[in-house]
């Protein structure tokens, strides 16, 4: 009975250890990738596209999720949704936001109750340039691949093991940058959306904006760049000081010493 106990024990930490969620789960940051525009999925209302159509020549938010997610994916497109009503920049308008179905097996109905459970919460932005999509496995993976985004299916919790960001895409489609967390800061989405527009978004202000601030990719956040040099700066300055002081404190042993002389 002990040996059997204990045969089944060993049955279940190997399997435990085989599937690591942390490992299979992630992003291989991939700055500049191209990513297929024109492979062919479909909208929650059943109709073929590609997300060079839905692009439209304009920027594209991506955020890879379920649609019939139990647990963080609804969490990030409302995350995401409460940082685009807080800032400037409109889906349709500005740039296109596309919620990406990573499960196969998932057809137009999921993206549909996804985008529907998105419209009764969010009626205002939601007009028009906001789109789910599901996709053949082929597909969906040429993408997810192209963008260094990392998933696994998980036989315990039957379902992909995958991490809360969003990309933003230039008008091309290659990669601008990944925005981390359930809740990206409004800034940080218009400061995304203004980079990765290349001169098509934002005016003057934004782009003057952006000089002031440095993309930091371990965060997926955008630090301003002002602090960091007011900082560097105070360092300088500080040294500076303590050099001169220094300087003058030995100029008086040597005068005192001369006049002791």
């Amino acid at each position: 009975m002990i040996r059997l106990l204990l045969l089944a024990f060993l049955a279940i930490g190997g399997a435990a250890h085989a599937f690591d969620p942390f490992q299979a789960a992630g992003i291989d940051e991939k700055l500049a990738a191209a990513v297929p525009l024109d492979l062919p999925f479909t909208q929650a209302d059943g109709t073929r596209t590609s997300l060079r159509a839905l692009a439209n020549g304009k920027p594209i938010v991506l955020a890879p999720v379920l649609h019939r997610c139990p647990n963080i994916c609804g969490v990030t497109l409302s995350g995401l949704m409460q940082a685009i009503s807080a800032q400037k920049y409109r889906p349709g308008q500005d740039f296109t936001l596309v919620a990406f179905g990573i499960d196969p097996e998932e057809g137009p109905d999921a993206a549909a109750a996804s985008l529907q459970e998105l419209r009764l919460r969010f009626p205002a932005i939601l007009e028009s340039g906001v789109y789910a999509l599901t996709g053949s496995r082929a597909d969906i993976r040429a993408v997810t691949d192209a963008l260094g985004y990392r998933y696994q299916w998980d036989d315990r919790i039957g379902q992909y093991a995958h991490v809360a960001a969003v990309a933003v895409l230039t008008p091309d489609g290659r990669l601008s940058r990944w925005l981390y967390g359930l809740a990206p800061a409004p800034d940080d989405v218009q400061l995304a959306l203004t980079e990765a527009g290349e001169g098509t978004v934002g005016g003057l202000a934004e782009k003057l904006l952006l000089l002031c601030y440095h993309y930091d990719p371990e965060t997926g956040r955008y630090s301003p760049l002002i602090w960091t040099a007011l900082r560097l700066a105070g360092g300088v300055t500080v040294g500076a000081g303590g050099l001169a002081l220094a300087a003058a404190f030995r100029r008086e042993r040597r005068k005192a010493r001369k006049e002791e002389a």
